[in-house]
C-alpha cells in the first residue's frame, strides 16, 4: 500500500529521441529526467526492459532476467573509449518517428559487438574487476541466456525445441563442448548485458538522486521461446519439450474466438514444492532494477484460462485455479512486503478483487473506459478508494486525443465533457486533472497524453501483431512550459511531496564514472 500521494509519466526508454533509431540510455534519458523532476513528477513508469522477441513487444521476451541490449547507449561507450566517435556518424539523428527494430538491429549490433570486443580486449583494473564480478554474480541466469541466444542465432531463429535433440534436452556434454566452442561469442554477450546493466543502474542513480521512482513492469508469463523454459521445462507444463497447455483469455464481446497468448502455464505443484523459488529469484531481480513492480495480468494469480496447446483458438479453454496467496507468502516471506501495483483491468471477479485486498496491492483505474455506460462508471474518480493507481491510458489504449476523436462514441463525448469539462481542444489536459485530482494515491499519465497526441502516436494496437511498439517522441518535445503545467497541477493537488528513497545501495567499489554515467 502507497501512502505518500504523488504522480508520474508511463514512457518505455525505446520511445526517446536517442541517436541510432532507437531511444536508449543515454542522453535523451537524462534529460527526460530532469523534465520530470521540474514538472514535480516523482514516477517513471516503463514497461518491461527484457529482449523483445515475436512482434518487437517486450512482453514477449526471450528472457525474464535479460536486458534488452538495444537501449544501450552508444554514446555512453563511446564516451568510455570503447567505440571511435566516427563511427556513429552515420546513425540517425533521434528525429525518426518510428523504431525501425530491423534496421536498428542491422546498424546497432555490429557497432555494439565491436564496443565488446574492444572492453575484452583492453579492460583492465576496476573495470575489469566489476565485469568478472557481474559475470560471477549473475551465472544463474547469465550463462544460460548467453548460450541460449547464440544457438538461436546459429539456428535462424528456430525455436529451442526444434534444435538437435542433444541440445534442446540440455545433455550436459552437449552444453559444455557448445561452450567451448563458442567461447570467446559468449563473453562478448556477457559484456553487453553488463553494459546494459551499468548504463541502466547509473540512470537509475540519476532518478534516485532526484527522489523520482521508477515503476518497472513484470509479465506474468514467459513466452515458450525463451531462455527461461528451455533452462527450466520442469517448471512449466511442458509433455516431450512441447507445451501440454497454453495461456490466453476466453470469448468475450470482443472476440467470440478468445485470445490464444501461447505462452506455456507453470507447473505450480512443482514449484509451490520448491517453494515457489524460480518466482522469488524473479522478483527479487525485477526490484533490485525497479522500485516499484506493475504485475501484468493480476488475475492470472487466483486463476487463469488453461487452454489445451493443440486448440486453434482460446474457446476449448477452461479456468483452473492460481496459487493466489500460498505465492505471495513466499515472496514474503523471502523478499519482505513489495511494492506492487495490480493490473486489474478488463472482466475481474470477486475472488481477483479479494486477493488483491488481501494482499493490500493497489488496483489500476483508466479514466478512457468510464463513459461506456452506468457499470463503465466504476472508472470515475468518484468510485475510487485511495489504494489506487489511475492513469488516464494505458500503453494498450489509444492516446486520449485519439481515442476522443476516433474511438469515443458520442454519448461517451458527452459524458466526458459533463463529469471533466472535456472538449475537441482540452480533452487531455480535462483528463489529467480530473486524474490529478482524484482520491487515487499514485497517478500516471501516458507521454503522449501531456501534449495531446493523436492515435499516430499509439504504442500497442493489442489485436495487431506486427507494427506495435516503435513510437518515440520528437528531440524538443519536453517545453518548460509542459514542465509548469505538470508541477502546478501537482502543488494543486497534493502530488508534489518528495517520495522515500528507492533504496538502491551502490555495490562495493562500483563508480558510476568509470563506464556507464
Amino acid at each position: 500500500m502507497f501512502t505518500k500521494r504523488s504522480s508520474g509519466i508511463l514512457l518505455h526508454p525505446s520511445s526517446l529521441p536517442s541517436r541510432g533509431g532507437i531511444g536508449d540510455f543515454g542522453p535523451a534519458a537524462y534529460e527526460f529526467v530532469h523534465w520530470l523532476e521540474e514538472g514535480k513528477q516523482t514516477l517513471w513508469q516503463i514497461l518491461p526492459l527484457g529482449p523483445p522477441g515475436i512482434g518487437n513487444s517486450p512482453y514477449s521476451s526471450t528472457s525474464a532476467f535479460a536486458g534488452n541490449t538495444l537501449l544501450i547507449s552508444l554514446e555512453r561507450l563511446a564516451d568510455r573509449g570503447l567505440l571511435d566517435r566516427a563511427a556513429l556518424a552515420g546513425l540517425p539523428d533521434g528525429g525518426d518517428h518510428r523504431v525501425d527494430f530491423e534496421g536498428v538491429r542491422k546498424a546497432k549490433v555490429p557497432l555494439l559487438r565491436q564496443a565488446g570486443e574492444r572492453f575484452l580486449q583492453s579492460a583492465s583494473g576496476s573495470k575489469r574487476d566489476r565485469f568478472d564480478r557481474f559475470c560471477r554474480e549473475n551465472a544463474w541466469w547469465l550463462d544460460d541466456f548467453v548460450l541460449f541466444d547464440a544457438l538461436r542465432e546459429r539456428y535462424q531463429g528456430a525455436s529451442w525445441n526444434t534444435w538437435p535433440a542433444e541440445i534442446a534436452h540440455r545433455q550436459h556434454d552437449a552444453l559444455n563442448t557448445l561452450r567451448g566452442e563458442l567461447g570467446h561469442e559468449l563473453a562478448v554477450a556477457k559484456f553487453l548485458q553488463f553494459a546494459f546493466f551499468e548504463q541502466w543502474g547509473a540512470l537509475r542513480r540519476y532518478c534516485q538522486e532526484r527522489r523520482i521512482q521508477i515503476v518497472g513492469d513484470v509479465a506474468i508469463f514467459v513466452s515458450y521461446d525463451s531462455a527461461d523454459v528451455w533452462t527450466h521445462p520442469e517448471i512449466f507444463r511442458l509433455r516431450d519439450l512441447e507445451p501440454e497447455v497454453v495461456a490466453g483469455v476466453p470469448p468475450d464481446a470482443f472476440s467470440h474466438t478468445g485470445q490464444r497468448w501461447g505462452n506455456p502455464l507453470y507447473n505450480w505443484d512443482r514449484l509451490r514444492e520448491r517453494g515457489y523459488d524460480w518466482w522469488v529469484q524473479r522478483m527479487r531481480w525485477a526490484h533490485q532494477l525497479c522500485d516499484i513492480l506493475r504485475i501484468d495480468h493480476f488475475r492470472g494469480f487466483e486463476s487463469y484460462w488453461e487452454i489445451p496447446a493443440h486448440e486453434p483458438t482460446a474457446i476449448h479453454g477452461h479456468w483452473a485455479k492460481g496459487p493466489a496467496d500460498d505465492l505471495f507468502n513466499a515472496l514474503n516471506r523471502e523478499l519482505g512486503t513489495l511494492p506492487f501495483i495490480a493490473e486489474d483491468l478488463g472482466m475481474i471477479t470477486p475472488e481477483v478483487h479479494a486477493l488483491r485486498e488481501r494482499l493490500k496491492i493497489p488496483g489500476m483505474r483508466v479514466l478512457q473506459f468510464a463513459f461506456g455506460d452506468r457499470g463503465a462508471h466504476m472508472y470515475l474518480p468518484h468510485r475510487y478508494e485511495a489504494n489506487t493507481v489511475v492513469y488516464t491510458g494505458t500503453h494498450d489504449n489509444d492516446t486520449t486525443m485519439g481515442w476522443w476523436k476516433s474511438l469515443a462514441q458520442p454519448h461517451e463525448k458527452s459524458a466526458a465533457a459533463a463529469a471533466f469539462g472535456a472538449d475537441d481542444k482540452n480533452v487531455h489536459w480535462a483528463f489529467i486533472r480530473a486524474a490529478e485530482a482524484s482520491i487515487a494515491t499514485l497517478c500516471v499519465v501516458p507521454l503522449q497524453d501531456v501534449f495531446g497526441l493523436d492515435s499516430s502516436a499509439r504504442m500497442n494496437t493489442p489485436s495487431l501483431s506486427d507494427g506495435n511498439w516503435g513510437w518515440r517522441y520528437q528531440p524538443g518535445l519536453l517545453t518548460k512550459e509542459s514542465a509548469r503545467m505538470l508541477a502546478d497541477i501537482a502543488v494543486t493537488t497534493d502530488r508534489d511531496e518528495l517520495l522515500d528513497s528507492s533504496g538502491y545501495q551502490k555495490r562495493d567499489g562500483e563508480n558510476p564514472e568509470d563506464f556507464a554515467a
